[in-house]
């Protein structure tokens, strides 16, 4: 009973990552201090903002499963000293050792700790997809890091994941059945998904948004991301959801921040078409409803512009 009450508690307290707040937990690298969602599983809840040198990149949820015969981590962090802070957390909590890095997709808060995990001995799985784009623009995401994270980046080096896979990876640790799925296309390429059918338990990483504005990025097909939203993902039928970013929380507050929004969007952007509206009219669509969310100010513009780029020839 207390701990399904600290459970419902989280699940009630979306306004506390706010972009505002600049470090939650100062004595850390890390935004927040790791929380156990339900039993065995944590989540540091990162800025839902952008990246910044007072939040040190955790901007994203950096979450790890316990077992009686290891841990597996999701995220390798934006850097080694994130990636560090990250496992003391995990010490604190248990003796058992980390076996397992899942990065959620291709991105710098998901890969660039990843140096730190394999200097302790730690294998690391991605998607075949996330590993290409890293590969492609690792460079370029170090880089990124370097200029907004300054001393906090040194020691950081690009590793790629030793392990990949295509549509799923089963890990059985200490009597736990951990699912690594990628349902589909969605936010990023290779994005995962981590789900703990025993216990009714994903952690969905950039699939699903509540508390901040999905970021649409140049050739995404958002007409795919509610495709795999509504089918796979939400035929899991989830009772706990860990998004790439935000608070832990359930299926239809995802829905809610995820495809409803894209979905109303869309419908936006159709009718501006179909009203013979250009590219710079549609940065001009009404996304009033959606102005709750953090991040809007950065992205609801660009989103929009994408999304005209998308449906244009659809």
């Amino acid at each position: 009973m207390k701990q399904l009450t600290l459970a419902l508690a989280i699940l009630a307290a979306p306004a506390l990552a706010h972009e505002d707040i600049a470090d939650k937990y100062p004595q850390s690298e890390l935004y927040n201090k790791p929380v156990q969602v339900i039993p065995h599983v944590y989540s540091a809840i990162g800025a839902t903002a952008p990246p910044t040198y007072e939040n040190s990149g955790h901007n994203n949820n950096l979450s790890f499963i316990v077992t009686n015969e290891g841990v597996v981590v999701v995220n390798g962090g934006a850097s080694v000293r994130l990636a560090k802070a990250l496992h003391d957390e995990i010490k604190a909590v248990t003796d058992q050792p980390v076996k397992l890095v899942i990065n959620e997709n291709g991105q710098g808060h998901a890969m660039l700790g990843n140096a730190y995990w394999v200097d302790q001995g730690v294998d690391i799985l991605a998607h075949k997809d996330a590993i290409e784009v890293w590969e492609a623009d690792g460079g370029f995401i170090l880089q990124g890091m370097e200029r907004y994270n300054r001393d906090k980046a040194e020691g950081t080096r690009l590793v790629t994941p030793n392990l990949s896979f295509d549509d799923k990876h089963v890990v059985e640790m200490g009597g736990v059945t951990i699912e690594v799925l990628h349902l589909g296309p969605a936010h990023d390429p290779g994005d995962v998904q981590v789900w703990i059918p025993q216990w009714d338990i994903i952690i969905a990483g950039d699939l699903a948004f509540h508390e901040r504005m999905p970021p649409i990025f140049p050739g995404i097909c958002t007409s795919c991301w509610i495709e795999t939203f509504d089918g796979p993902f939400t035929d899991l039928n989830a009772t706990y959801v860990i998004p790439g970013h935000g608070h832990p929380t359930n299926m239809e507050m995802v829905r809610m921040g995820t495809t409803d929004y894209l979905k109303d969007l869309r419908e936006k952007i159709g009718a501006h078409i179909d009203e013979g509206g250009d590219l710079a009219g549609a940065y001009y669509v009404d996304q009033e409803r959606w102005k709750y969310m953090d991040t809007f100010e950065e992205l609801a513009t660009k989103n929009a512009g994408r999304v005209f780029e998308e449906m244009e020839w659809e």
